[in-house]
This record gives C-alpha cells, structure tokens and sequence, in this order.
C-alpha cells in the first residue's frame, strides 16, 4: 500500500534517497535546499550511513563522488550557485562514470540572484553543467510525491547508466508542506537497481571496455581490482590516453549511452518521461509547463474549459534527454502551443528545435514570483 506523509518537498527528497540506500551525503549549505541536507544529517547515522558537511561546495562533491568510487550510492544537493562550483567535479564524473544524485533546488540567478524567491532558472545549466561533451539526465518534480519518486528515480538511473543524474526541484515545491502518497517501501526496495560488477578474474578487469551506447562496469575502489580514474581520456583500463580512435569512441559512447538509448527505446527506464492532462485529441490549445508552475498550468487548463477553450497541457518529467517524440506529434498535431516558464525560454528553445517551429504563445518570468493560472489564462486568450 502506498504510504500518506505530511511533508516538504525537500524532506521528501531526503526520505527517497535514505528509502533507496543511500548511504552518504556529502554537502554545503545554501538555500533554499538546506533542509535536504539537514534531513540527511538525521536520517544517516540510524543505519551507519555518512553525513559531512564540507567547507565548501567542491568540496562537497568531491567526497561524495569519492563515495560512490568506493562502491557506496552518494548525494549532494544545492542550488544553481553551488551546481556553478561543483561545475567541474561534475565533468569528472561524466568522463569517470562515477554516479552520483545531485539535487538542485532552483532559485533565481544569475550568480547569488534571488536565494529565497522561485526559479526554473538552471534548466540549461542541467543539460550542460560543465564544458566538454557528454549527455545529462535530468529529472524535474512537479509536485510533494514527485520530490520523492523522481529521487528515487535518480539513483536508479544513476547506478544504471553510471553518470551524475540531475534532480530538479525548485523553491516553491521545495518548501512546500503538505500530504504527499509515497510508494509503498517494500515496492521501493524491491525495484532498486544496482550497479553492475564485474566478476571474473582481477587481472583482466578493464572497467572502461564496454561496447558503444553501453555504461562502464566500475568496481568499488579497495577490493584489489587495478584500474585507473581520471577526468582525462582513457582507455579499457582507465590510465590516459591521446589515441585519437579511442578518444572519439569515448565521447561517442559516452554521450550515446544516454541520448541514443533514450531516442531507440522512447525513454531511458519503464517510468513516465512525461504527463498529459486533458490533452484531447480536439484540443484547441495546448499549454506547456514544468515543475511547480504545472500546478498552477492545470488550474488554468480546467478555468479555460470553463471559458469555451479547450484545453489541455502537457508537463515533461524527463527534461534531459527531452520526450521528443512525444513532443514532435504534438508539434505536429496542434496549431495553439503555448509555453510558460520561470525562466527566460530556456526549454522553449528545445521545444522549438523538437518541434521544427516557432509559433508559440508564451508567457516567462525571472522576478522570482510564480506565475498565477488566471495570468496563464489571459495569455492564453490573446492566442484566439
């Protein structure tokens, strides 16, 4: 049975990764995602897991990925200031393959920004975090049970495809309190997933030699299997390399791994990338939203039915790599698209290059304040 908890969206967060085994976190405070932190800080020690907080944010998350290289599922979470600071930590797990959740309770930027008000403001800042070349899985909560599922969700996919998975929260569903239905913990355990491991003989590890879209199989550190981890390029083994063949395979798999996969199977896992409320086949508009502001886009989707427009919205979960199949039919099949975001259009624009268009109504803020539907509403309206 599923379980009803009074809750923030932050706790939540928290109480998914203590569910799924976490069993260290290494961070930083900074608002508004401290309480991820401090709920971690209680929730470790009761089953021997680690909490430490470090002087800073790189240092943060450079533990926590020293973690994970010991075998152990690792956390960290901040804000968009503190993804900036651990920008480079983060490329050294893309190219490592070393998983790791990271949290980001978004708030307005750029730099120290609006530390208290709401955001959709690190949406780009999630796809590419850090320099190079890689792809970025990112999860966004849209409400108190998905601070939960989606960080259950995280680790899963993390220890899957062996890389950093972004959890987006943001300060309104962050702080949220109120009822929230979790999944059953015994449905939660039973459906973790693990990493792989090699098993054969210790002399012929070689943790990077995986075929093309296919993650590494990166054994914990200390149980005397020789390898090499490095943010530079690398062969089978793991010690540098400059061939020019094996860097290109590299990046190729590295960023196939996740964007090739995730196109041939619709999606990188059996959990929904997306959801579609009142989208009907006679829509006569349909309303794009994330996050928090989803909430508020449902509310406007029923007030305009009210008003003799038929509407209906589409919320993507899975941000990166984005539902674009999905997103192209819809494309396709309606003339009235329109996006509202807290940010200044930074998914508008993947909306666009999935959809081969441009004709959006819109409706974006970077004031820090949420968008009312009755605001969503009027907008909508000057479309007819």
């Amino acid at each position: 049975m599923a379980r009803e908890v009074i809750s923030t969206g932050n706790q939540l967060s928290a109480l998914a990764a203590f569910d799924v085994e976490c069993m260290f976190f290494g961070g930083y405070p900074i608002t508004p995602s401290s309480e991820v932190m401090h709920e971690m800080s209680d929730l470790l020690p009761t089953v021997g897991g680690k909490f430490i907080q470090m002087e800073d944010e790189i240092a943060g998350i450079s533990v926590a990925l020293g973690a994970s290289m010991a075998g152990t599922k690792a956390m960290t979470a901040t804000s968009g200031p503190g993804i900036s600071l651990k920008a480079e930590q983060i490329g050294l797990a893309f190219i490592a393959e070393i998983p790791l959740v990271i949290v980001n309770v978004m708030r307005g930027g750029p730099s120290t920004g609006l530390p208290t008000r709401v955001s959709q403001a690190d949406i780009g800042q999630a796809q590419y975090p850090t320099h190079g070349d890689y792809a970025s899985i990112t999860l966004c909560a849209g409400s108190l049970d998905e601070c939960y599922t989606e960080t259950v969700r995280g680790f899963n996919l993390a220890e899957k495809y062996m890389t950093p998975v972004f959890v987006l929260l943001d300060e309104t569903v962050g702080h949220m309190h109120g009822k929230a239905v979790i999944p059953d913990l015994e449905e939660v355990k039973a459906n973790i997933v693990r990493r792989k491991r090699y098993d054969g003989p210790k002399e012929e590890y070689k943790p990077y030699k995986a075929e093309m879209n296919q993650p590494a199989v990166l054994n914990p550190m200390f149980e005397g299997h020789r390898y090499h981890i490095t943010g530079l390029h690398h062969g089978e083994t793991g010690f540098p390399t400059e061939d020019a063949a094996q860097c290109q395979f590299n990046i190729e798999r590295l960023v196939g791994k996740v964007n090739t996969v995730a196109a041939e199977n619709d999606g990188l896992d059996d959990l929904p990338d997306y959801e579609e409320f009142m989208l009907d086949d006679d829509c006569d508009v349909v309303l794009i939203a994330y996050g928090s502001i989803s909430r508020g886009a449902k509310e406007a989707v029923v007030k305009l039915r009210a008003d003799g427009i038929k509407a209906g919205l589409f919320r993507p979960i899975m941000l990166w790599p984005s539902p674009a199949k999905r997103m192209k039919e819809i494309g396709d099949k309606f003339d009235k698209i329109f996006v509202t975001e807290l940010n200044m259009g930074q998914y508008l624009k993947e909306i666009e290059r999935v959809m081969g268009r441009n004709n959006f109504g819109t409706l974006h803020k970077a004031n820090g304040r949420p968008i009312a539907p009755l605001e969503m509403v009027a907008k909508v309206k000057e479309m007819f």
